[in-house]
């Protein structure tokens, strides 16, 4: 039982580290966001909008750069996210089953215990046996 529990530890702590990276994946994507936006702010004269996606691409390749981007921005960002999300659900669950696993091997503590803190009982026939040996 001691392998597996270490087993589910590696794996909550792999979760973790998971977890952080699609965090820092999101910061990436926010950052090209709001780089994108802002090159089609300042590279457009008039741009016109869709949500957050300027549709209104010019001639110039500064303009396809900003929309890509924007684009490549809002995926990684809503990736990033859902993969956050994913990885803490899996951590909840291995913290979750490290826990019963734990509560299992406390269980058989106590019972290891609590068998070896109680003095044996000697039958009516042990004792009768143990007096016919020394009578002997």
């Amino acid at each position: 039982m001691e392998g597996f529990s270490y087993y589910m530890h590696e794996k909550a702590e792999e979760s973790r580290h998971n977890e952080a990276k699609s965090l820092l994946i999101s910061v990436i994507g926010s950052v090209f966001l709001v780089g994108g936006i802002i090159q089609a702010v300042v590279i457009v004269q008039k741009p016109q909008w869709f949500l957050i996606f300027p549709y209104q691409i010019g001639s110039s390749p500064y303009e396809l750069l900003g929309l890509a981007f924007t684009i490549l921005g809002l995926t990684l960002f809503l990736v990033g996210i859902i993969l956050g999300v994913y990885c803490r659900a899996q951590r909840l669950w291995y913290g979750n089953e490290l826990k019963e696993i734990y509560k299992i091997e406390e269980e058989k503590l106590r019972a290891k215990k609590s068998s070896k803190s109680k003095i044996p009982e000697i039958s009516v026939a042990d004792s009768e046996a143990m007096h016919a040996f020394r009578n002997r």
